[in-house]
């Protein structure tokens, strides 16, 4: 729904965030995002690498990076290292870091990239055209941790559909999650979409719907529904049910009569982490979705993460969302709640 993704990007215009791009000496997607990022102003681009190597790449896909407009910071030219350094060694010291590793640490990209955003050098973070999912989580919850009132880092994806915004989750992190994780998921992904002006109606997928099936796998679903509906009554939440049950009115009522979703659910909480990720690579390659995430929710500051096939325009989309985040983080409140989704 392209309705909500200018929504999203003319809030990000309001107050553009300092986005940092650690992977633009690696690949040429985040300077195609940057070039489109400055043209619409939806963030002030910070670029992590070697420079020499950065204005080669830009050199050849004829971009021209104006310093007065993006920042290119060189972790092993810049005097920022030093100070995250010490910081880092603080951070880790009772972990065993000890002052040389954490220089040796700091000016990874990765790593150096994430300090930016915890000393608040930077808003927010967007990475993964290269890395894997563990090499961008790992240093957020060494540095940036999580916020007390999250159980877990979790990782979400926008589906925008031509009449249609669904969340799926987790679709990034927790590979195996139990009922108290999928419970804790689903409370979770329901409090982020009202951040961003969703009433949330919640399904707990299974491949059965409503005791249709025993089974160990569907009693984890079952018993995560009753763990969320019991912690926060005041939300829609259920399940178990398969998809077409949560989506579909006419096969709700068949098959889950007493539902409240009534085959109109929009947050979609999957029993494990392969199924919520091939779902959505179904849906935006066979439906032609727009999928805009994953989306992290539970750590203190906005990181978020692409997925190494991405395309540079969901890099581009990635950012708005995380400059909104970072203003929600600022303000404390739910800013797209104008958007009459």
């Amino acid at each position: 729904m392209q309705k909500f993704l200018s929504c999203i990007k003319d809030q990000a215009r309001k107050r553009p965030g300092r986005i940092v791009l650690p992977e633009a000496a690696l690949d040429d997607r985040p300077l195609l995002a940057v070039r489109e990022i400055l043209k619409e102003k939806i963030a002030k681009p910070i670029l992590v690498g070697r420079k020499i190597d950065i204005l080669k790449r830009a050199k050849k896909l004829g971009i021209t990076l104006d310093p007065k407009k993006v920042k290119i910071i060189d972790p092993l030219d810049s005097p920022l290292t030093e100070k995250y350094a010490r910081e880092f060694f603080k951070l880790r010291s009772k972990k065993g870091v000890d002052e040389k590793t954490a220089w040796a640490t700091v000016i990874k990209l990765n790593y150096f990239a994430t300090m930016m955003v915890h000393m608040g050098d930077a808003d927010g973070m967007v990475s993964g055209v290269t890395w894997k999912t563990a090499e961008k989580m790992l240093p957020a919850l060494q540095i940036i941790k999580t916020k007390k009132k999250f159980h877990k880092v979790s990782g979400f994806f926008f589906m925008l559909l031509d009449k249609k915004i669904l969340l799926f989750a987790d679709c990034a992190i927790t590979i195996d999650p139990n009922s108290h994780d999928l419970a804790a998921l689903a409370i979770d992904t329901a409090e982020t979409a009202k951040t961003f002006g969703i009433e949330p109606k919640v399904a707990l997928l299974s491949f059965s719907t409503n005791r249709s099936a025993d089974h160990p796998f569907v009693d984890k679903v079952r018993e995560a529904v009753a763990i969320a509906q019991y912690e926060r009554p005041d939300l829609i939440i259920e399940g178990e049910m398969q998809v077409d049950a949560a989506l579909v009115p006419e096969i709700c009522a068949k098959k889950f009569p007493n539902s409240r979703l009534k085959g109109d659910a929009n947050v979609l909480i999957f029993p494990d982490l392969q199924s919520a990720n091939i779902a959505y690579k179904l849906v935006e390659r066979l439906a032609g979705a727009t999928a805009m995430g994953p989306i992290t929710q539970g750590l203190k500051k906005p990181i978020n993460d692409v997925s190494r096939g991405c395309k540079y325009e969901d890099i581009v989309n990635t950012v708005a969302i995380t400059s909104v985040e970072a203003q929600n983080l600022r303000n404390k409140s739910k800013l797209l709640r104008h958007c009459n989704l």
